[in-house]
């Protein structure tokens, strides 16, 4: 029996994988496909319920994307935000217009229930609408849109609005149609969690059957059946993503995977070794392990190179070409296998949403790779999510909670070209940063531990005095964040004290620096990687 699900359409937005995130959270499986996905395929697939995402887009704008208005009396519960909201409204024979005061940000919210018999709507201490239940009468929501829906459509009432949007949320009960202005999706919108709960459970009326058992169990058996009888190659980083991707195949196929680790001469410092002694000849797992090092062979297509996206496409190719030599080497090799996840597809821009940056994994695959296909068995999981499903495959805790280390390495982390030297300052400032972060966590000085915490070098070099010599050296970047998801981040804070005795130690026992910066941006409006 097929899983419950919900569908989430993508309208363009960038952190429409967020909200597939968050349904999940609620136990319920969620699939992001494009806008395109005909109606007919959608009614295949038997969802419990669809959400419309946010968008740049304006509805009367020909070329924005839009969708059959049959979708609305398809019997299928819906769920419009904001871009996807206006999209409703237009569909169903409402008006959308340009808002006279536009709404970024944090807005203050009010629910509203309508009096039936007098038709005035008032602010009360419960909504009477299924989406609304439980949730206070006055909530902050984050608001970002340009366009409002300035007349409802037949048949739908306001369940919500704002000082300067009279349509903060509609519904049309009758017809499981429902539509908020905000994005309950993201962490700044108060209750917005409980609002995406209550869709899923009082509207969709889901029961709640997606776990990580059941997800691992059926990722095996689609593996197995996948691959059949064919040979299997998996590009294993020792990272958390391509680890959990390299132990399911090993359960689904056994000795008919091998596992390629290249060390690119791009990893932190110890790295190789660390990797070869969990997953080589003397660790702990049953596989075929092969290690290449290829660190001269990278530095060599690499030179010169600053531009950061080419970096990416550059390492991206030579993975692929080392791998289709070492399959060559081993003989028939079937498939390519990738610890590919869900934020590495929304970031490189699949579909409509905008391109941040290439992965390896995604983006930048070069054209012609000789293999019969590629492997991704964590494509559709968001980070914790992948900690999770590596718990239940009994991957130790210490592995499974490894920090994110990007598949192209210290590429970027090191702004400009790269050259031996510079990877050597970046991995021995990396290797104090995080000494000195893992130090201050464990005797509680910071009081709320980074999710992901890295030394980046700048290709910014600048005056300095060490002794009685001048110096013109590099400046280092350290940047360390919390989040939950990866998809949105906050720089966490750091005590003065010990981001001082980081910089005491780097530029100290670092040869080639004499600055260090301390980055504070937030993702958005950053990434969490420099480049």
């Amino acid at each position: 029996m097929d899983k419950e699900k919900i569908i989430v359409l993508d309208f363009g937005g960038q952190y429409n994988q967020l909200i597939a995130r968050r349904v999940r959270e609620c136990n319920v499986y969620a699939e992001v496909h494009p806008y395109t996905l005909s109606l007919d395929k959608i009614k295949e697939m038997n969802p419990k319920g669809i959400i419309l995402t946010g968008g740049p887009n304006s509805v009367y704008d020909p070329e924005s994307p839009s969708y059959t208005k049959e979708l609305l009396s398809a019997g299928i519960p819906i769920l419009g935000i904001c871009y996807g909201a206006q999209l409703v409204a237009y569909l169903a024979g409402g008006k959308v217009a340009t808002a006279p005061v536009s709404e970024y940000g944090k807005t203050e919210t009010f629910i509203d229930a309508i009096d039936e018999e007098s038709g005035v709507i008032g602010q009360v201490s419960i909504s009477t609408s299924l989406i609304f239940e439980n949730i206070k009468p006055v909530i902050n929501s984050w608001m970002s849109h340009t366009d409002y829906i300035a007349e409802l459509p037949e048949g739908f009432k306001v369940t919500a609005h704002t000082k300067d949007c009279p349509v903060a949320a509609m519904e049309n009960e009758e017809k499981s149609i429902y539509a908020v202005q905000f994005h309950p999706e993201v962490m700044h919108s108060e209750q917005g969690q409980d609002i995406l709960r209550n869709f899923v459970y009082n509207v969709c009326k889901c029961k709640g059957d997606w776990q990580m058992s059941s997800f691992v169990e059926t990722t095996i058996e689609a593996l197995r059946e996948k691959i059949g009888k064919g040979r299997v190659l998996c590009a294993l980083s020792g990272g958390v993503d391509s680890s959990v991707a390299a132990v399911l195949l090993s359960k689904a196929v056994g000795k008919q995977l091998t596992c390629v680790f290249v060390d690119h001469g791009l990893l932190r410092k110890d790295e190789g070794d660390e990797v070869e002694a969990i997953f080589g000849p003397n660790g702990n797992y049953e596989l075929n392990f092969i290690r290449v090092n290829a660190k001269d062979r990278f530095y060599k297509k690499l030179e010169g190179e600053e531009d950061p996206e080419r970096k990416r496409k550059i390492i991206g190719e030579e993975f692929i070409r080392v791998f289709e030599e070492e399959a060559k080497k081993i003989g028939a090799v079937d498939f390519l296998a990738q610890g590919t996840i869900y934020p590495d597809v929304i970031e490189s821009g699949l579909g409509k949403s905008a391109v941040i940056k290439s992965h390896h994994n995604v983006g930048g695959l070069p054209d012609y790779v000789d293999f019969k296909e590629i492997v991704e068995p964590l494509r559709m999981l968001f980070k914790d999510e992948v900690r999770q499903a590596g718990l239940e495959l009994g991957i130790p805790e210490y592995l499974v909670f490894r920090q994110p280390f990007p598949g192209p390495g210290l590429g970027v982390r090191i702004v400009g070209d790269i050259t031996a030297e510079k990877v050597r300052i970046v991995q021995d400032a990396d290797a104090i940063f995080r000494e000195e972060v893992d130090a201050a966590v464990k005797d509680k000085r910071i009081k709320i531990a980074p999710n992901q915490y890295f030394a980046a070098l700048s290709n910014m070099r600048s005056v300095g005095v060490m002794g009685d010599f001048r110096t013109y050296d590099y400046a280092v970047v350290l940047r360390a964040v919390c989040t939950s998801d990866f998809m949105t981040a906050d720089c966490t804070e750091i005590p003065f004290e010990v981001l001082q005795r980081c910089m005491n130690r780097i530029i100290n026992e670092v040869k080639g620096v004499n600055r260090v910066m301390w980055d504070l941006t937030s993702k958005p409006p950053g990434t969490i990687e420099l480049l």
